[in-house]
């Protein structure tokens, strides 16, 4: 049996790296144990990913805080979110349109490819964290008197006074930790895809609500720089009947779908790659610790995709978790369980505020009761015509009042 490890992080993806990135940055190693290889990062920079991540300022900020955003080898900003009802007069404008490559200072956020993300966050730990283990295989996580044991697929065990589970929405560390899942089916299904536009996205990202579910034009950047500026990813929710039926269309037959479904909102769709299909379920863990044990990201929420908000949840946990971590460790103490118990505490009721107000405006917007139609369409133009109230949406859009009071503060 090997020694006590201060921390072991199970998942090496964003939020369970950027965890490992921050903690060495607050001078503790962390022992990183990966199910993914070594990347090959010609392989995949030659290759565009359909899906993008719509990452928030809190975000990007953290990413910059632990050197990650630098090595982020491509990516999209977006100035502008436009959002509005097929059936009706509501629509919501914030930010504005870019013909050319906005400043930073212009920035709501940037849309980034999984793919590339992973890349700059593995390379940045391999330089950063002393144990980063790549391939491993996880088989029992088991908690003992002062800690927990980790047994893996070769043999190897170790021994840690804290376990991060950061291994998504299918959380082995959760499971084996027997915490509870709640679990809401949306009874739908989102289709993602990569299109080609006649018109350009000018740096807006669009999201229009139909009856039967939201469908978003997020930038992206495109490998081919004479198409710049033309490339979407789409992520169309829908009734899983509706999903199976549209998935089963060729090609020629889903552009034109698209194109009439989106009011040809940047004119015709030229060209789709890479369609995929995925049902929608919202998942909170029960519990987001245990005594010597932490859930973050997937592992302890996933929240429907209306507002492409995941991700930065995610990355807030991992904020609030080192911040209460490292903070802790000044005085000598390390993992303690009032300690945990403060990150469940700030992190557990923000993120099903936000998991439960998005199940209600899909709900919200899915409706043909008129009442509900008059009042959806009344709301977004009064929050339009409203610097205040759209001031408001943007600061609780950008994540940053979660990192308040915390080292990571912007």
């Amino acid at each position: 049996m090997s020694e006590m490890l201060d921390v072991v992080i199970i998942g090496g993806g964003l939020v369970g790296g950027l965890t490992a990135l921050l903690l060495a940055q607050g001078g503790v190693q962390a022992t990183v144990l990966d199910a993914a290889p070594i990347l090959d990062e010609a392989k995949v920079l030659a290759v565009a990913n359909p899906r993008v991540l719509a990452l928030s300022h809190a975000t990007l900020h953290l990413l910059k805080t632990v050197g990650v955003w630098d090595k982020v080898a491509r990516h999209m900003p977006y100035t502008g979110m436009q959002v509005w009802n097929k059936n009706g007069y509501g629509e919501i404008m914030f930010g504005h349109e870019s013909a050319v490559w906005p400043t930073a200072e212009q920035w709501l956020g940037s849309m980034v490819e999984p793919s590339i993300l992973n890349l700059a966050i593995q390379e940045q730990m391999l330089q950063q964290v002393q144990d980063y283990r790549t391939q491993v295989k996880v088989i029992r996580v088991e908690q003992i008197l002062q800690g927990w044991k980790i047994q893996l697929a070769d043999g190897t065990q170790l021994q840690a006074k804290l376990v991060i589970g950061a291994d998504g929405a299918n959380s082995f560390v959760r499971e084996q930790a027997l915490i509870g899942l709640d679990v809401l089916d949306y009874q739908q299904a989102a289709i993602s895809c990569a299109i080609k536009t006649v018109q350009p996205h000018v740096h807006v990202a669009r999201q229009i609500f139909l009856p039967t579910g939201p469908l978003a034009y997020l930038p992206m950047a495109s490998l081919n720089a004479a198409e710049q500026g033309y490339w979407q990813s789409i992520v169309w929710t829908l009734p899983d009947d509706y999903a199976e039926e549209y998935s089963q269309l060729d090609d020629t037959q889903f552009k034109h779908l698209l194109t009439q479904a989106s009011h040809h909102m940047l004119g015709e769709v030229l060209e789709v790659t890479s369609r995929a299909q995925f049902p929608l379920k919202a998942r909170s863990a029960q519990l987001y610790v245990k005594p010597g044990l932490a859930l973050v990201g997937d592992a302890a929420h996933v929240i429907h995709p209306l507002a492409g908000q995941g991700v930065n949840i995610g990355c807030l946990d991992a904020a609030v978790l080192c911040d209460v971590l490292l903070h802790d460790l000044q005085r000598g103490v390390w993992a303690h369980e009032q300690t945990l118990q403060r990150y469940a505490h700030r992190r557990k009721g923000q993120n099903e505020a936000m998991m439960h107000s998005m199940s209600a405006i899909g709900s919200i917007e899915a409706t043909e009761f008129s009442p509900f139609i008059w009042a959806r369409n009344f709301g977004l133009q009064q929050v339009n015509q409203s610097a205040l109230l759209k001031d408001a949406f943007m600061a609780q859009a950008s994540g940053l009042q979660a990192l308040h009071g915390t080292r990571y503060a912007a």
